[in-house]
C-alpha cells in the first residue's frame, strides 16, 4: 500500500519559493488503478516523482509498502524504484545508440538478472508491445511511437509492483494505444497497482479512481468503475475481438 501523510513539496527557486505540495494526504490500495488528474502547474507532476521516490518531500510521511521511505538517500531510493515501481513518461528517454532490446534489458542489468534470462524477459515485453521485429532497431530508426512503446516494454520488463503512467498514451495511434491499455489491463488484474497521470479527461476514464489536484491540494477523490474501468475494459475487449 502507498501512504502518505500531510506531504508538503517546497522548491527553492532564487529567493522564491514554489509550493508545489501543500499538504498532501492520500492512501492507495495495493492493485487500484488511480488517475492524478490536474491542470499545468498544480502539482501532479511533484506528486508523481514524491510517489515514484524521484523526489523526497520536504516536509511529511511517505510509507510503501510499510517502508517509510521519507527521508531515504538518493541511493536507497533508486533501489526501491528499481524495484518496485515501472515508469512510462511523455518523453521517451531512450539512449541515442542503443538498440530496443539493450534499452529494455538496462534495469534487468541493473538488478542483477543474468544475460540469457534478461533476454529473454527483454524480447517477450517488446512483443507485448508489438516490437517483436524491432529488437536490433536503435531510437532514429523508430517512429515517435515505436519509441514510446520501447520506453513502456521496460518500464513493464522487471514485473514492478507499481507502474506510474505519465500521459502513456500520448504519442501513440489508436491501435498501439488499445495494445498499451490491454498490457495495463492484464498488470491490473495481476494485482499491480496502476498510477495514470494525465490532464486529459479520457485517459482518466481508465481508471477505477480519479484524484483532482490543484495549486497543490487535492480537490476531489472520486472512485469510479471495479478493476482498471470499464473504458479500458471495453478497448480490450474490441481489441480481442479483432484477433
Amino acid at each position: 500500500m502507498i501512504e502518505i501523510d500531510n506531504v508538503t513539496k517546497v522548491y527553492q527557486m532564487g529567493e522564491i519559493e514554489v509550493h508545489a505540495l501543500r499538504g498532501v494526504s492520500l492512501k492507495i490500495e495495493n492493485g487500484e488503478c488511480l488517475t492524478i488528474m490536474g491542470p499545468s502547474g498544480s502539482g501532479k507532476s511533484t506528486l508523481m516523482n514524491v510517489l515514484g521516490c524521484l523526489d523526497s518531500p520536504t516536509e511529511g510521511n511517505y510509507h510503501l509498502h510499510d517502508e517509510d521511505v521519507s527521508t531515504l538517500s538518493d541511493t536507497q531510493l533508486a533501489h526501491i524504484r528499481n524495484r518496485e515501481i515501472g515508469f512510462v513518461f511523455q518523453t521517451f528517454n531512450l539512449l541515442p545508440r542503443t538498440t530496443a532490446l539493450r534499452q529494455v534489458e538496462l534495469p534487468l542489468m541493473y538488478a542483477g538478472v543474468g544475460l540469457r534470462e534478461r533476454r529473454r524477459r527483454a524480447r517477450e515485453t517488446l512483443e507485448a508491445v508489438g516490437l517483436g521485429d524491432r529488437t536490433h532497431h536503435k531510437p532514429d530508426e523508430l517512429s515517435g511511437g515505436q519509441q514510446q512503446r520501447v520506453a513502456i516494454a521496460r518500464a513493464l520488463v522487471t514485473d514492478p509492483s507499481i507502474i506510474m503512467a505519465d500521459e502513456p498514451t500520448g504519442n501513440l495511434d489508436t491501435k498501439s494505444g488499445e495494445e498499451v491499455l490491454r498490457i495495463f489491463k492484464r498488470l491490473n488484474e495481476e494485482g499491480i497497482t496502476i498510477i495514470f497521470v494525465t490532464h486529459d479527461p479520457e485517459i482518466a476514464e481508465y481508471g477505477s479512481r480519479t484524484i483532482h489536484i490543484r495549486d497543490g491540494l487535492i480537490e476531489q477523490d472520486v472512485q469510479q468503475a471495479n478493476g482498471c474501468g470499464s473504458r479500458m475494459t471495453q478497448a480490450v475487449d474490441e481489441l480481442e475481438r479483432e484477433r
